[in-house]
């Protein structure tokens, strides 16, 4: 999910589930090692930043689409976290006590303006920080298909895009709310450099069209990249059939954990990380507006907020739970390692260099 302006409409207020207090669980022996959340775009708040501690999170990436929030957020709590452009950064923060925050988007289609060209901005949001961008947002835009609109392909627009973003080694994320052929597309000129999904779920085990298939799974574990998963409840459980139904009962954790195991078995554990999606200070209640619906239709999403993430991992303060529930199915420490933080780090730093 994102916080565009089609979202920010209706998704506001305070989130109604509470925080469950969580002692971090232990990743690993290492002293460097790190957890990464590679996509939440909750509220940025200090009581946000406890949550994260309490979840064991070193480094985040909220995803807002005001780049100078983040920096003003940064510059207003500096004693508890930094905007990070390099993994040195990242790991310098973590040294010396502090959260790294990233900054990027889900949707490229801000860059279009009237004063100036993409190149340009792109540039000049770069130089503010942008290290990571999406494509497109569940619908089309002027560079390429969201979605909800598969085949439609990545225009020519968005080739200029996908290369200048290579150029200014920022991250290219696609799948997750980017449409399959447009993310191909995108693909097909990304050689030699790692390309991620911030956020998605697997179409195999729940046919929902914002969930991607096996195989532009593949294609992205192919370029060295990492797959974030969701903790978004409609993603693990709502399908095509349930358009009628206004909010997709809750699943639970086994079904979240469900996910990582057949993502290993697919593309390995190399290319597996964090991207819950939680929206703290954005889920709403009460139906979700008309003109909010060609976005963010039934046959993917429930109709009625606040919307749910899986019983057991509704907030990041229970992300413990997730790396518990994964040692309980054999996953080892040094997997463990890999999917909490160590593939983001890895990626981050091929694509941003030292």
């Amino acid at each position: 999910m994102s916080i565009d302006t089609s979202r920010r409409e209706f998704i506001r207020g305070a989130l109604a589930a509470g925080v469950v207090a969580a002692t971090p669980t232990a990743l690993a022996a290492k002293p460097d090692s790190l957890v990464v959340n590679g996509l939440d775009p909750s509220v940025m708040t200090r009581e946000y930043l406890d949550m994260l501690k309490a979840g064991g999170v070193n480094c985040w990436y909220p995803s807002t689409g005001n780049l100078l929030r983040v920096q003003t957020f940064c510059e207003e709590n500096k004693d508890r976290v930094a905007l990070a452009r390099t993994v040195r950064e990242i790991r310098d923060l973590h040294t010396r006590g502090k959260m790294s925050i990233i900054s990027g988007w889900q949707g490229a289609g801000t860059l279009v303006t009237k004063d100036a060209s993409v190149e340009q901005n792109l540039q000049r949001t770069y130089d503010l920080g942008l290290r990571i961008l999406g494509l497109a947002y569940n619908l089309a835009n002027d560079f390429g298909g969201g979605c909800l609109e598969p085949d439609n392909g990545l225009t020519q627009a968005g080739r200029r895009l996908v290369e200048h973003t290579h150029k200014l080694r920022i991250i290219l994320d696609v799948a997750g709310h980017t449409g399959e052929k447009t993310s191909f597309d995108a693909l097909a000129m990304s050689s030699g450099v790692p390309v991620i999904c911030t956020h998605t779920n697997i179409r195999a085990l729940n046919d929902n069209p914002r969930c991607s298939t096996d195989k532009l799974l593949e294609a992205i574990a192919k370029t060295g990249g990492v797959i974030g998963i969701t903790a978004f409840n409609d993603f693990h459980a709502r399908t095509r059939h349930d358009v009628n139904v206004l909010s997709t009962p809750q699943v639970g954790l086994e079904r979240h954990l469900d996910q990582y195991d057949y993502l290993k078995k697919l593309v390995g554990v190399d290319h597996i990380g964090l991207g819950p999606d939680f929206v703290e200070g954005r889920n709403g209640t009460g139906p979700v507006l008309p003109e909010n619906r060609k976005a963010i239709p039934p046959e993917a999403y429930s109709q009625m907020l606040p919307f749910l993430y899986v019983k057991g991992f509704e907030n990041i303060a229970q992300l413990p739970n997730v790396a518990d529930g994964l040692r309980k199915r054999g996953w080892s420490e040094a997997e463990l390692r890999k999917v909490m933080g160590e593939n983001w780090l890895r990626v981050y730093q091929t694509v941003w260099g030292a």
